[in-house]
Formats: structure tokens, sequence, C-alpha cells
């Protein structure tokens, strides 16, 4: 198995390949979910790739974020020079991307990141005919999940990687939204803030940081893994810095070693604890989700472990445990430190030394630090032409060298007959040459020009309305609006896979909507769902069901937590078979959804009003809130548990926890979204405005019915002046600062 490390800066990455990775992860200093990490610069990266290639270690670049259409012609700039490297694979969430790279960029190896949260089979087959070659399995998923999905991914040439170490995050990735809502900061973007991991006001638990997890760490489920077949291991922690790359990686290596030399594992875990650490659980491999993967404080372990493993009797036992311990990271740090001190990033220095004379070829010599080489024109040198050879032509012609790995340091003309000729295009052919012999004998590719999207007329569009429900009981909507009507399913309704069939049958107006997360035998009961109902059109968050949908006929609409963001999204959705349409992410603003061009016969949609879902978690959130008699969730928790509760912080912000019975634990914002303005700002762009009635429980509460309250949605869209003041007296208090601030 590969073991694959963080590289949050240079020093990071000199430190995992000192270690014994056999790859790092890294991002560059834009387009990447560190932020926060230093990261590296491209003019670092040709050093980079030189020094791990060196050491038999891939690199792979993080392209994981969300991207709005205006930062795209910088993407494809930067793609048109990443094909120049030698850069093992590109780490990919924006379906705008993959759609680029399949079509354009078919060089680099596309690995779908961990924001996709993949965990059933068909996101997996969804994910292969986007090109991916690798995917990072979600972290909630247990060891047989994960062999189950191995063994799929095999089926269809792809790996699998799994993280194995480093920090928790309690929501599914990619649909948590929490830290964008409160302070605009959207993981999607790779700006988390952790708001899970701030303080809130004591729970009724006795909780202070009740949305903390542990660490995670497999250390003790390697022989497991390996069995599953995972390919790749994966430690997490690029804002972490060198010495704890180096320990971490370190630690691995050796429990690597041991199981395949010695076919056991180590139980000494130790230099685990010597860096930071919020302690550790392994619980989601182990399926095992308790009360003890939470830990109320976010801070470094550290300390604590050591009183707890030596059991100090006194505090100045205490004090000698905690210097000890800060004296020897202070040691692993000098010492990793003068290591990666001599491990260089720095470009070749090339000295090139052209020669010729009227009649004869021209020759170029290189020489490098370890060889030298020579490459020879195709013509001969004439007296006349258009520009005799002087050094500025000669360096303007080759300067295109100075962006790999090696620079110009010295070019030296002396040898060469002045007032000669050579035509243009065979300075060019020398520079490929070169080019070719320093890239490793790989061809360069020439920029890919990207055709820009034809700007359609922008004719306004009658929108029409839509409602989304999840009771039974509010089946009478159907009879009361003209609006198509969504019915959310549950996460599982595994046993009761015939009462919904049943359902939509009596009902064939409802439109079926599909949840983001469908694990294991709940997505084998939505698949049964589709094959026996076999509706017109669906509605998924999910994309293992939206490939499902396609290979049954089934027409589908994209829902809104696929975080659709870009042209090039909606564009790789439209080719996708049977896909009608796509929801636009409530994540950008205004100014980001006008630059949308909308494919033609593709519909778009827009939620206006909602709960604000802010995360969905495997875990329980009520552990640490308000207490549970289980220690730990069991098949009874999903299909039976209802429970709501509210947690509050330090800045007096309020979100509501709900647990409603087949689905996860949800997190929701305190007041709902409304956005009336959309209706008229944006008039060319949406056939649907989507209306969400479920009963979810946060700080908007109906002043009214639902049927009033479609009536005035209705209103709204048909252009009636009162609807929106209506509207906003009706549901109070809302928030649009999404729609303002966007991403």
């Amino acid at each position: 198995m590969e073991l694959l490390a963080p590289g949050g800066d240079v020093d990071s990455v000199k430190a995992a390949i000192l270690a014994g990775a056999n790859a790092v992860y890294c991002g560059l200093d834009k387009f990447n979910a560190r932020n926060r990490a230093a990261n590296i610069s491209f003019d670092e990266l040709p050093g980079i790739l030189r020094l791990a290639h060196q050491h038999d270690c891939r690199i792979f670049l993080t392209l994981n974020i969300i991207f709005v259409d205006n930062e795209i012609p910088a993407l494809i700039s930067l793609l048109n020079k990443l094909v120049n490297t030698g850069i093992d694979g590109v780490i990919v969430q924006d379906l705008g991307l993959f759609y680029l790279l399949s079509r354009y960029y078919k060089s680099l190896k596309i690995h779908a990141s961990t924001q996709l949260t993949t965990h059933n089979e068909g996101q997996i087959w969804f994910l292969n005919r986007l090109n991916a070659s690798r995917i990072n399995l979600s972290r909630e998923l247990n060891i047989g999940e994960i062999k189950t999905l191995t063994a799929v991914a095999h089926q269809n040439q792809v790996l699998t990687e799994v993280f194995v170490h480093g920090s928790y995050c309690l929501s599914f990735s990619g649909i948590c939204y929490l830290s964008s809502v409160q302070s605009g900061n959207s993981g999607n973007r790779g700006r988390c803030s952790q708001p899970c991991r701030d303080r809130y006001l004591t729970t009724p638990a006795g909780k202070n940081y009740p949305l903390n997890l542990k660490d995670n760490s497999a250390w003790s489920d390697l022989r497991e893994l390996s069995e599953a077949g995972v390919d790749s291991l994966k430690i997490e922690g690029r804002i972490k810095k060198y010495d704890y790359v180096h320990t971490v990686v370190n630690s691995w290596r050796k429990q690597l070693r041991s199981l395949y030399e010695n076919n056991e594992l180590l139980t000494d875990n130790s230099d685990l604890y010597k860096v930071f650490n919020r302690n550790f659980s392994n619980g989601y491999l182990k399926g095992n989700l308790n009360k003890d993967m939470f830990i109320d404080h976010p801070r470094d372990h550290s300390i604590q472990h050591l009183s707890d493993v030596n059991d100090y009797t006194s505090d100045n036992q205490l004090e000698e445990g905690r210097i000890g311990l800060y004296d020897e990271k202070e040691e692993i740090k000098t010492s990793v430190e003068s290591k990666i001190k001599q491990m260089s990033v720095a470009k070749v220095p090339l000295i090139i030394r052209i020669s010729g004379a009227c009649g004869t070829t021209l020759n170029v010599k290189v020489k490098t630090p370890d060889t030298s080489f020579e490459v020879i024109s195709a013509v001969n040198l004439a007296d006349t032409g258009t520009e005799p050879l002087d050094y500025a032509q000669v360096f303007k012609r080759l300067k295109a060298i100075n962006d790999t790995g090696y620079y110009i340091e010295k070019l030296i003309l002396d040898d060469l007959q002045s007032n000669v000729y050579l035509p243009f295009k065979e300075l060019t052919a020398l520079k490929k040459q070169l080019l070719f012999i320093l890239n490793d004998f790989r061809e360069m590719i020439d920029p890919v020009h990207i055709p820009a999207f034809r700007q359609p007329e922008r004719t306004e569009i009658k929108p029409s309305l839509s409602v989304l429900m999840s009771s039974p009981k509010d089946l009478y909507l159907c009879r009361e609006t003209q609006a198509d009507v969504y019915f959310r399913l549950p996460d599982s309704f595994k046993n009761e896979c015939a009462v919904y069939v049943d359902l939509f049958r009596k009902n064939e107006n409802l439109i079926p909507w599909f949840p983001s997360v469908l694990i294991d035998e709940d997505y084998s009961t939505a698949v049964e769902f589709l094959q026996q109902l076999r509706p017109k059109l669906i509605v998924t968050n999910n994309t293992g069901i939206a490939y499902e949908a396609g290979k049954c006929g089934i027409d589908w609409i994209a829902g809104p937590f696929l975080n659709v963001v870009n042209s090039y999204s909606l564009q790789c959705l439209k080719e996708q078979p049977n896909c009608s349409g796509a929801f636009i992410s409530n994540e950008i603003n205004q100014a980001q959804i006008r630059q949308l061009h909308k494919p033609e016969d593709f519909k778009l949609y827009y939620s206006i009003y909602h709960p604000i879902g802010l995360m969905t978690s495997r875990q329980c959130l009520f552990h640490q809130v308000t207490g549970c008699g289980k220690e730990e969730m069991d098949e009874s928790c999903i299909p039976h548990c209802g429970k709501s509760a509210t947690i509050t912080n330090l800045k007096n912000e309020t979100i509501w926890l709900e647990k409603s019975k087949g689905n996860y634990p949800e997190v929701y914002h305190d007041a709902n979204f409304l956005n009336t303005d959309i209706v008229a700002d944006v008039k060319y762009l949406f056939s649907s405005f989507l209306v969400d009635l479920r009963d979810v429980k946060t700080g908007t509460p109906a002043q009214t019915n639902k049927t009033t309250i479609i009536k005035q949605f209705e209103n709204l869209i048909n252009g009636n002046s009162d609807a929106k003041a209506e509207l906003q007296q009706l549901l109070y208090p809302t928030t649009s600062v999404q729609y303002k601030r966007g991403i």
C-alpha cells in the first residue's frame, strides 16, 4: 500500500520524503482546499518534483475546490503549465474541472477528492466515467464497506485511498456549510474556519465542545485495510509543520514495514502522541460510533496523554514530564530541520554554449551539474535572413526553459559567427528538442485554447414554482398547487421500500428527491426503489443514484448539494446520460450566478426558500448535547430516533441539531434562507424556483399554513409587487447572506 503524506509547504514535503512517504499531496498558493496552509508556489513545483522523483516518491497536486466562472481562465492557464511538468496526479472536487481534464488534458491523472464524499458503488461508476483513476473514500466508512467499494473500484481499474491518520470531520465532506454560512469561509473553497471545534455554552450533558471529535488513527487496523485491498493510506495534515509530518510518516512507515517484513503490527504508537493530537479513535473504521469518539476540548492532547500513561501523582512530576516532552519535541524538530536543509528544490542551472558558422549547422551544447548533451539544427546557418542571431534573439527563443525545473545560468555565444541567420521555426524546433530532453524525454504539450461559451440570447424565462416536502401528511398540497412537488426520501428506508413505491404510485405527479448520503444497504434500497417505480423524473444529490438513473433511462436533475457553481460543471452534467437539469449551489452570489452559461436544452433550478442545512453526520450529535441512554449508535438509531436540540456558541450564534426518523443527524442554521430578489435579478436563467416546506425545526417558524405560503410564492414569481413584503412577514427571521456574499 502506498503511504500518502501531506505537504503544506516545501519543508513539509521534504520531511515527508525523508520519512519514507511513497507519495505527497500538496497545494499551490491558490485553488486548493487548505488555504490556511502555507502551500507552495508554481516556481517551486519543478524542484519538488525532481527531488521527490529522485527518492521514488510521487507528487499529487490538490485542485480540490469548486471554481466560479471568472476563475476558469486562470485555472486553464495553470493546467496548460501542469501538463508539461512531471506531476503524478491532480486531486479534484469540481465537476467542471473533471470535464476540462477529461476532455482537454488527458495526460493528467485525476484523483477524486474526499470532498466528493464517495461512499457507494454508483458514485465509483459515475466518477470512473469522468476518468477518475483514484478515489478517496469517505472517512465515515467502516472496513467492510471499504472492502466492498474497493472491489468495485478495482473492477473499474480505479484505485482507492483511505484516510488513516489525522483530523476527523464531523460532517460528511463537501456538504458542510457551517463555516460558509457563519463566516463566509467556505469549506468547499478551502477556507473552513472549523466552527465545529468552537466552544459552545455548556450543554445539558455538561460539554463545552459538543461537536469536537478526536483524531482518526487506523494504527491497529492496517492488516484489515491491506486485506480490504486499499491502495493508498492517506495521512491528514497540510496545515501541520514539518516535524509533525516527519514523525507521523516515519511511524507509519515503520508500521507498514513491520506488517510486510514480519507479518505483525507494532503496538507502540507513543511517537504519534508526541506531536499534535486530540487523542485518537478508529470508531468509523470499526463501525463503532460511540461516545468515546468525542473529546471535550480541541487542544493538543500530548501532555494529557503523557500524564495518563505515567500516572503522575504530583504536579512536580507532571511538570517534569511536560518539560521532558517539550525538550524531546525540540530535539525532533532540530534533527528534522538539519536534514531537510540538505535537500534542495532549487532549479538546476544550465550553461548553454551556442556555436556555428555560415554554411554549417547551429550547435547547442547544454551542461548541467550532472551531465551534458548537444542538439543540432536541421538546416545550415545562412548569411541572409530576417534577423541575425545574437544574444537577445537566442535568449528570447530559449527563455521558456526558465519555466521548467531548470534555468539558464549562462548563455555563451563566443563561438557563433556574427551576422548569420536561422529561420525562427528552426530555433523553435531546437528549443523543443532541448525541452524534450530536459523533460525526461517527454514531448512538450502546446497550450490548449478552450473555446469560449457561445453567449446565448438572454431571453426572459417564465419560471415555475416547485415545492419540497418529506411527510405523507403534506400530500394534500399536490391538489392545491400547480407547482411541481418533490418528495424527499429518507437517508435510510431499507425496510420500507415497498411503502414508498406504493406512495409514489398513488401520487403519480410526485417527484422523488434523493439525499446526499446513501451507504451500503441504503444505496441498494434506493436503486431497488428506482427499478421498481421507474419514475419519469427524479432529483438527486447523490451521483451514485444519478448513474443508476442514467442507466435506467430515467431523467434526473442534479440537486443543490452537488455544489454546481460554474458553466463547465453544467456542461459536464449535460453530457451525462439523462441529466436534464441542475440546481445551482446557494453558496454563490448574484454576480457569480450571472456569469453562468446555460447549456441548450438544459434547465436550471434555484432554491429560494429553505432551512439551511449546515452539515450531515454519521455520528450521533446528541451524545454531547442532551445525552443519550445508548453508549453507541446501533441499527435502530437511524430508522427510529427522532430528536432535536440547539447549541449556542460564545458569539451567541445558535444552531439546530435534528435527528428525524430515517435520516442521519443534521445541523441547521437558526434562520431559514429566503431570497426573493433573485426572481427579478436573474430573469433569463432559471426554469423553476424551489420552496422547501419540510418540517425542519429552526428559528424561523411559519406564521401561516403551507398553502398560504405557496400561494404567496406563486404571486412572487408571477410579478405581484406585494408578495415580497408579505413573504418577509410570514417567514421571519430569514437570511440571504450567501446571495450577497458568495464564495
